[in-house]
């Protein structure tokens, strides 16, 4: 690990002000994912921002009937409070389904949203990457890519985006509250959150250098059966292969979301519309222009049989 500075914020100012005075700072709460890959020298920054203090920690109710969760709310917290567990049971499944316990008590919710890829071949520093090394290359295009992306990919990389917690997110159209460098506020639409590949895949996310992520906003409660299904390689601890979240009505209408398929947390709407056709039409629109490699295409069918599965529950359910 190369050496670094550290410091206490104790507002959000001071935050952004210490961001601002500190070319290559990072904002650090719960650490889970940038320790490790500080201890990989993944990520060198020269100075560690600490977050935990500035009181962002609290759930509360909005205006528009809606909640407001704070950038460090603990993931434990979040799944186990009461108004997410009654009214947007998808998100508290997607949580409990990710990570472990120790990880889930220290985890953030902003942290959670930033987290990176565990793509091998991002980690193995011997490998080239271009989100380690923009230009570097992609060691997953030809290599084993099991785990990759199917969709949304592009030449320069394949990677997927590792949360459970973002896919639920993405479901339930929540924004991303942040305060700038120069202290405006902003929303934005977790939609427009995280970015495809392209050709620019080491920028993953909307947020400018220094912006602050804030709180995540839920829009007012959807109704229905919220389920949230992950297909992984074995029961705990692992990531995703393919999961989906599912928010479905009496009638078979809904919304669906998939995670451990793309760059992001992948949804499609017109491919909701197609709910009540079934599964096959549903994963044909959510699938369509997919470019799977010759050790992923399985992910092709397994999407359509847990999507498939998940209506099934829903409608033993109803």
């Amino acid at each position: 690990m190369k050496a670094f500075t550290y410091e206490r914020a104790a507002s959000p100012a001071q935050a952004l002000a210490a961001a601002a005075r500190t070319p290559g700072a990072r904002f650090i709460a719960g650490g889970t994912n940038l320790l490790d890959l500080m201890k990989l020298e993944i990520e060198t920054p020269q100075h560690l921002i600490d977050v935990n203090g500035l009181g962002l920690d609290k759930i509360e109710a909005t205006a528009e009937g809606g909640l407001r969760i704070g950038a460090l709310v603990r993931n434990t917290d979040l799944a186990a409070d009461a108004r997410v567990r009654r009214d947007y049971g998808v998100l508290s499944r997607a949580l409990l389904a990710g990570a472990s316990g120790q990880l889930r008590n220290q985890a953030t919710t902003a942290g959670n949203l930033l987290q990176r890829t565990r793509c091998p071949y991002f980690y193995d520093t011997a490998q080239p990457c271009n989100k380690r090394e923009p230009g570097s290359g992609c060691s997953a295009i030809g290599g084993i890519s099991r785990q990759h992306a199917v969709v949304g990919s592009s030449e320069a990389c394949i990677a997927t985006h590792p949360s459970d917690m973002a896919v639920a997110m993405r479901l339930l159209d929540a924004g991303v509250e942040t305060l700038q460098p120069n202290g405006a506020r902003r929303t934005i639409p977790i939609a427009d959150f995280h970015r495809l590949p392209g050709n620019t895949p080491h920028i993953e996310t909307a947020l400018a250098p220094g912006e602050l992520i804030t709180a995540v906003t839920l829009p007012a409660p959807l109704g229905g059966k919220h389920i949230y299904r992950k297909v992984r390689d074995r029961s705990s601890y692992a990531f995703a292969l393919v999961s989906v979240a599912a928010v479905l009505q009496p009638d078979g209408s809904g919304r669906v979301a998939l995670g451990g398929v793309a760059h992001k947390p992948w949804r499609v709407e017109a491919a909701d519309q197609a709910l009540p056709q079934g599964a096959k039409a549903a994963s044909s629109l959510l699938l369509a222009g997919a470019r799977p490699t010759e050790h992923n295409a399985f992910k092709i069918t397994l999407v359509e049989r847990t999507l498939d599965a998940v209506l099934a529950t829903a409608r033993s359910q109803a």
